[in-house]
């Protein structure tokens, strides 16, 4: 669907700038005194302003968006609903059998993806809890949709054995479509002390699976990293094989990674027998040899991080790659300019702080460099478009 399509039929449109001039990593040390060069790699000036445009709207809380070819945007409630705009531009409910969805707390329908051959196979994925005769867990299914869209039909089960709290605390769960077909899958500790570091657990990882749920070649066990907590975003960097994820942290230190087979992010929050100590850094690497630091971390007190993406389209000016970060708690977007490698972040902008609410989702969208934000507020929420204005 294009730009156009979407403003035509959207309720909503406003202008938004950055709230912040770019602003200098202390973890590069881009600059240490005001007559110091700045990094070469820090954009030349501040964020383009941001043009809003609202797609969908009377929502309870989406956790998740995709967009298909034919311009069809579909999100998912948590509570168990399936809500798409069609080509259109009409807003419907998707049919669906969501019967034995497990829906408390943090868990419930979450992640969406579209599989890689979705024009042909019209194949669609879903991170969801599932209550079951043996006990609750969150499992990744897989839909087909009709042409028509009207209706999903589930087809199977990748992964039915990622484990869910009582109460449904810390529950993930993010799917990233890689293009080779593979998928990523980012879950959550379940508040339990031992899971981010247990081998046995698909708790607090990042998993990688083949389509039909077998581990990929990278992930023994399926375990791809170890060490999160609560893996909410999952995105590939544009032009690179980089792969970052993003986390919330207990009291401070939301964490954006890059990710490496194999590695620990040293999460280990059992300093305590038996005890949930969150007192504990988000990367321990005193107690978890090795762990791999952080991109960039929020510091004290976290804004509460579920989602992450990229900017990607010359409108971006000299923004354009950077990573964009959506916050609940602290109700914004944080762009971060990240080095070449991916291992550092050299500016830092935020923007359209305290003007949406709570916002989680971050999808990429069409040809204008623009991404489909969605609002976390469990009242009248939506589903938003965000490009860069030009000139």
């Amino acid at each position: 669907m294009s730009v156009a399509l979407l403003a035509a039929c959207s309720a909503d449109t406003t202008d938004q700038g950055s709230s912040a001039e770019p602003s200098e990593s202390s973890a590069t040390a881009s600059q240490s005194s005001s007559d110091a060069a700045p990094s070469p790699a820090a954009p030349a000036g501040p964020l383009p302003n941001l043009s809003v445009t609202t797609v969908l709207d009377g929502l309870d809380k989406p956790w998740d968006v995709v967009v298909a070819l034919d311009g069809t945007v579909l999100t998912g409630e948590r509570s168990g609903r399936f809500v798409i705009r069609d080509s259109a531009g009409v807003q419907r409910e998707l049919n669906a059998d969501l019967g034995d969805l497990y829906a408390a707390g943090e868990t419930g329908l979450m992640g969406i993806a579209l599989a890689t051959d979705f024009a042909a196979s019209r194949t669609i994925y879903t991170c969801q809890g599932v209550r079951g005769d043996d006990g609750n867990h969150i499992g990744v299914m897989s839909w087909t949709v009709d042409p028509q869209w009207t209706a999903l039909t589930r087809t199977g089960t990748l992964v039915d054995d990622i484990p869910v709290a009582d109460g449904g605390r810390h529950g993930g769960c993010r799917i990233l479509a890689h293009p080779d077909g593979t998928l990523y899958i980012g879950t959550g500790d379940t508040a339990s002390p031992t899971v981010p570091q247990d081998r046995n657990s698909l708790g607090g990882k990042v998993l990688h699976v083949n389509t039909d749920g077998t581990a990929a070649a990278d992930a023994p066990d399926r375990i791809f990293t170890l060490g999160h907590r609560n893996v909410q975003g999952l995105a590939i960097r544009p032009g690179t094989d980089q792969i970052f994820e993003v986390e919330q942290g207990t009291s401070r230190d939301d964490e954006l990674n890059l990710l490496v087979p194999g590695g620990n992010y040293g999460y280990r929050p059992d300093r305590r027998s038996s005890v949930y100590d969150e007192s504990v850094p988000m990367t321990d690497r005193d107690r978890v040899p090795g762990a791999l630091p952080a991109v960039w971390s929020s510091g004290d007190p976290t804004i509460a991080t579920p989602d992450v993406t990229f900017t990607d389209g010359e409108q971006w000016g000299s923004w354009n790659g950077a990573a964009v970060i959506s916050s609940q708690q602290g109700e914004k977007l944080v762009f971060l300019a990240l080095s070449d490698d991916g291992t550092e972040y050299v500016a830092e902008a935020d923007a359209l702080e305290g003007t949406y609410g709570r916002l989680r989702s971050l999808t990429p969208f069409g040809s204008d460099g623009g991404f489909l934000l969605t609002t976390d507020n469990g009242s009248d929420d939506q589903v938003l478009l965000v490009t860069p204005e030009v000139g």
